[in-house]
């Protein structure tokens, strides 16, 4: 699992050191991690092979044609690239999405188990504190429900 949170500097090229953590998950046939635009976040999404199954596998469920296929098929399949890693670790991001999220110093990767996120610094921040308040209102939310169950159960 891809987990953690680390910062780590893109030098003049847009390349990054992947944690060794990371890399260890990913070794296998293709010595390196795949990467597209998020759906979900303004940010790139990455992982290894089993999160490109993951969203094939997915993508496959739908039919031919389906509007949400297409979507997928555009935003997964073709913002896809196969970043591999250098003798020292590291893998050279692309322009496009280094471009698209304002990826240009500082940079911030995070595991999300079967995949990663690399967001840009300041937009990191501002994510992971409205994710922390979703979090927190989630979670009473959650556990309110379970009592009010408990409770209902025993009367």
């Amino acid at each position: 699992m891809f987990v953690s949170t680390f910062e780590k500097q893109l030098d003049a090229k847009r390349r990054l050191v992947v944690p060794q953590e990371f890399r260890a998950l990913v070794s296998g046939p293709f010595d390196g991690v795949v990467c597209f635009p998020s759906i979900e976040a303004d940010c790139i999404e990455g992982g290894g092979k089993a999160l490109f199954d993951r969203y094939n596998g997915l993508i496959e469920e739908l039919e031919f044609g389906d509007p949400l296929r297409s979507a997928l098929e555009v935003s997964v399949l073709g913002g896809m690239a196969r970043l591999s890693f250098d003798t020292a670790g590291r893998v050279t991001l692309p322009e496009s999405l280094c471009d698209l999220f304002g990826l240009t110093d500082w940079v911030v990767i995070v595991g999300l188990g079967d995949r990663f996120q690399i967001w840009e610094r300041d937009a990191f921040q501002a994510h992971r504190a409205a994710q922390r308040e979703l979090a927190r209102e989630g979670l009473a939310k959650l556990r309110a429900d379970q009592r009010a169950a408990r409770l209902g159960m025993a009367g």
